[in-house]
């Protein structure tokens, strides 16, 4: 136990059978649960497991008959944890990227009821652009700003850091057969977390990586995938969250910007072909393009102040 709460953490496991014994032995012996979900791996990742399962009574493996992707991993380790009363959850990684000295500093916010789920932020280090491969830092720091608009929690930063914790009221609220289960995971967790108003901080964890681990994080189409899936997120927050729960205001001015920026671009259009046609530059349609670019943007920012607002007693108050 941690400070007289139960805690179990959440291994994804997946082709990892030569970083998940380095997972297990530098566990901190104040782990009640170690759930560690293979999601299908076709390499000897279960047979280690099983044999580190003889010597540490601890270790629970969960097989996934087919792969699921780490999101359904994760999915199912809260499953476990939410129908055996645990606490806290926490969530590590199976290829050892996430450092457990870090641990306490997750737990202590949740333990003390500041915060309903706390996740790691490895963008606060100083050493960052150092440690962490160039097209993941870059990467992820769009995915982040993206995933600010998207859930709401604006002061959060590193949103694709599963190194998390989370209390038995997240637990127990989630609809975790709906989570998304491939590499967004993250970014739906916290949209989801927004609409049911929980309070979500972030802490500096240790950056962990050239140790062998396999990435899956392809820049080049992994960030424009996610970037339509945090398209749909948002519209699915700002209908769930200020329209079906509570209304709002500013889902008006969201929606009147979206309107105006439809009509930008037709009137975009009809600009260079009436150019084109007639050699002279169409006054009239120009003047509309512009005052429905600068309408929407302040309607934007307006939008997005009125967000800001509404979510800022999710904020830990240091």
């Amino acid at each position: 136990m941690y400070k007289k709460k139960t805690v179990g953490i959440v291994v994804p496991a997946f082709n990892v059978s030569s970083l998940i014994g380095r997972v297990i032995e530098t566990t901190p012996a104040f782990i009640d649960r170690l759930v560690i979900v293979d999601d299908a791996s076709k390499d000897e990742t279960v047979k280690v497991i099983e044999n580190y399962q003889k010597k540490d009574r601890r270790i629970l493996l969960i097989k996934h008959p087919q792969n699921q992707g780490v999101g359904g991993a994760i999915a199912t380790g809260y499953k476990w944890c939410r129908d055996n009363k645990i606490d806290i959850a926490v969530v590590m990684a199976g290829d050892a990227q996430m450092d457990p000295a870090d641990l306490p500093a997750l737990l202590d916010p949740v333990v003390a009821n500041k915060v309903d789920y706390c996740k790691g932020n490895r963008l606060f280090t100083g050493d960052a652009w150092n440690k962490i491969p160039r097209t993941r830092y870059l990467g992820n720091s769009a995915l982040s700003l993206l995933t600010k608009i998207a859930s709401g929690y604006w002061h959060l930063a590193d949103s694709q850091c599963g190194y998390t914790a989370a209390n038995r009221k997240v637990l127990q609220t989630i609809d975790w057969d709906q989570m998304y289960k491939r590499y967004g995971m993250p970014n739906d967790l916290l949209v989801r977390l927004n609409i049911y108003s929980f309070r979500v901080t972030d802490v500096p964890v240790k950056p962990v990586y050239h140790i062998g681990e396999k990435s899956g994080f392809k820049a080049i189409w992994m960030i424009p995938r996610l970037s339509v899936l945090l398209t749909r997120l948002f519209f699915f927050r700002m209908f769930q969250k200020y329209v079906i729960r509570d209304f709002h205001p500013l889902v008006l001015f969201y929606f009147i910007g979206f309107l105006l920026t439809l009509v930008d671009i037709l009137f975009l259009v009809r600009f260079f072909i009436r150019w084109d046609s007639t050699g002279q530059v169409p006054e009239v349609t120009l003047l509309t393009i512009i005052f429905c670019t600068f309408s929407a943007i302040q309607l934007y920012l307006f939008a997005m102040l009125f967000d800001m607002e509404a979510n800022k007693q999710l904020k830990i108050n240091d």
